[in-house]
């Protein structure tokens, strides 16, 4: 029994030192090679920085090229270890169709970020709506787009659910209408506030060249709503919205037109 059991120790140890150089060299080469496709991965961004390639297209080829090289290095090390690549290639194989069963929804993520970057319903840059989140496209990825929204927030939609519903692209056009509303007392001449509106509008430099309307849009109790729409570029919107307010409101002063206000009447008994 003794004998049995000493064997036993004497073969585990001996397995276990024959094995030992090759795990340690599979350990080194996952921890040597992820690192290298990292380098690697940083100098092809910046090589397709410098060609001039689409920036629509980068982050897509490099996350891509990342996932390759990665499965290169883990291939490496199994081949030390002395799993015959044949075997692990049919393993993974085997793996992979009881896997992409389960990833169906990730493999469509894939194919649409690929109609992504062949249609360009959106482009890096582009400020978008997608399934009701605002924001600036930063990144187009293998599975995901990347947003940032306008109070600064990452968000990450997986490209499936980018490409199944209405999305809005409110860079396409180039410009965007910014809607305002003034309201005007109703002792005040409409022509008179109009062209004071519109000089308003012209001291607000981030404003595009087109004509702004400048109309009523309907009759309140205590005051006639106007609706007031200038132009801008997606990127000023918020500096047209708020600076053209702050010229309407000096502009009313320096003519005294009053702000507009309830009013209540008494009848006399």
């Amino acid at each position: 029994m003794n004998f049995d059991l000493n064997s036993s120790i004497n073969a585990l140890l001996d397995n276990a030192i024959q094995w030992a150089p090759k795990l340690v060299s599979a350990i080194l080469i996952l921890i040597i090679g992820f690192w290298i496709v990292g380098m690697i991965t940083r100098m092809i961004g910046k090589a397709f920085d410098r060609s001039g390639l689409d920036k629509d297209v980068q982050p897509f080829l490099k996350s891509l090229i990342s996932v390759l090289l990665k499965i290169l290095v883990v291939l490496s090390a199994a081949s030390v270890v002395g799993i015959e690549i044949t075997a692990f290639a049919a393993l993974l194989a085997g793996a992979g169709l009881a896997i992409g069963a389960a990833m169906s929804g990730t493999l469509g993520h894939f194919a649409s970020g690929v109609m992504i970057l062949i249609f360009k319903p959106y482009r890096v840059g582009d400020l978008v709506d997608v399934q009701g989140q605002l924001g600036h496209v930063k990144e187009i990825q293998v599975f995901n787009t990347i947003l940032t929204t306008l109070d600064h927030k990452k968000v990450i939609i997986p490209n499936g659910i980018a490409t199944s519903g209405i999305m809005t692209n409110l860079s396409a056009e180039g410009k965007l209408r910014v809607d305002l509303n003034v309201a005007m007392p109703y002792e005040e001449d409409f022509d008179k506030v109009r062209g004071i509106i519109k000089g308003a509008l012209d001291k607000v430099p981030q404003k595009m060249a087109d004509e702004p309307t400048i109309e009523i849009e309907k009759f309140d109790e205590n005051n006639i709503l106007l609706a007031v729409r200038p132009y801008a570029t997606p990127e000023q919107y918020w500096d047209v919205y708020f600076n053209s307010y702050r010229e309407i409101k000096k502009a009313f002063g320096e003519a005294n037109i009053p702000v507009a206000y309830p009013t209540r009447k008494i009848k006399n008994v």
